[in-house]
């Protein structure tokens, strides 16, 4: 099969778009014929190389896929050859305690399908039947892979992590990212009011095409003191923040009493600074969160398919164009989602 993978950490210049033998399946996995993959900043910092985290190399990234199932093992009988399908990209164990009660990103053994394991950069894929999910009727590939990772991560922040209630008010930081333009559906689907910020006047256009309420443009405004005018000097609900080191202590300034700040993510390094005094006399609360459950997973593609979530592709990129693609994502110029056709 062709493949873009890379062989060593460095640029995108280390992208190789060559020969690789076809992955072999077992009895219980899919193998993916690819027909599309969304880009992810994962991709990027798997590339680049993280301290302390080994990679298998050669490495195929790419943790948003969406193709034709071109086999089948053995013990496979919900799914046959040729069915459109997209791939839910977290994979867990199935048999523990957190597995058992829906937990599945809690599992011990999670692992991210381009991330830890090879992905689909490539023209096959092979990946466990459990994560392979039915493409609804009139979607296509391209806006098919660009739905599980961000808004299955935004979902599990907002509605698990955040339990967002009507009324509420979100600030979701960075609205052209995947997760961004995600979180402001989601928000708005449970009744909130949704502040969000981006680095350009276009993307906030886009923003509140798709249900933003206020905007913020960071490079021109504070955005802490534009959400104390908005909200009157009472601060937000939620803030969704997935930036990291440049904008969290902002972030958890900008939360009413009893606020929440959920993060998914360090973009712009891990260091950040918390004042405790803050923390603890404004009772508010920092989250964790990565990924989430398939039963969030079926909800998220429901919800897609009934018209309610619309995965936003900003542009679209031949496979051999991988590096390319990925330059894309690095500039911070797109709006939603980056996706390689194959």
């Amino acid at each position: 099969m062709k493949a873009a993978y890379f062989k060593e950490h460095g640029g995108p210049e280390k992208l190789i778009y060559d020969e690789l033998p076809d992955p072999e399946i077992n009895e219980g996995e899919v193998l993916v014929r690819v027909r599309a993959c969304a880009l992810n900043f994962l991709d990027i910092w798997g590339r680049r190389g993280l301290p302390g985290i080994a990679l298998p190399l050669p490495h195929i990234s790419g943790s948003d896929i969406a193709g034709e199932v071109a086999e089948v093992g053995s013990l496979v009988k919900h799914l046959a050859s040729g069915q459109r399908v997209l791939v839910s990209p977290g994979i867990c164990c199935g048999r523990c305690g957190q597995c058992l009660v829906g937990a599945h990103c809690l599992c011990r053994s999670y692992q991210v399908i381009g991330y830890q394991v090879d992905g689909g950069y490539a023209e096959l894929v092979k990946v466990p039947s459990a994560n392979v999910i039915p493409i609804p009727e009139g979607k296509d590939f391209v806006e098919a892979a660009a739905l599980p990772l961000v808004f299955l991560t935004a979902w599990h922040m907002l509605v698990t992590r955040c339990q967002v209630r009507i009324g509420d008010t979100v600030l979701v930081l960075g609205a052209g990212s995947g997760v961004g333009h995600a979180a402001i559906q989601i928000a708005k689907l449970h009744g909130c009011r949704v502040i969000a910020t981006a680095g350009a006047d276009e993307k906030l256009e886009k923003a509140r095409a798709i249900g933003a309420d206020e905007t913020i443009n960071h490079t021109k405004q504070d955005f802490l003191e534009e959400c104390r005018k908005l909200t009157r000097k009472r601060g937000v609900d939620v803030v969704v923040e997935h930036v990291g080191e440049a904008t969290f202590e902002k972030a958890m300034l900008s939360l009413a009493p009893g606020g929440k700040l959920v993060t998914c993510g360090a973009t712009t390094g891990y260091n950040a600074k918390v004042d405790l005094r803050y923390l603890f006399a404004r009772q508010l609360s920092l989250l964790g969160s990565y990924m989430g459950g398939m039963g969030e997973v079926m909800t998220v593609v429901k919800h897609w398919e009934e018209g309610r979530l619309t995965p936003i592709v900003d542009s679209t990129f031949p496979l051999q164009e991988a590096a390319a693609a990925q330059q894309r994502l690095e500039h911070r110029t797109h709006f939603g989602k980056v996706v390689l056709t194959v």
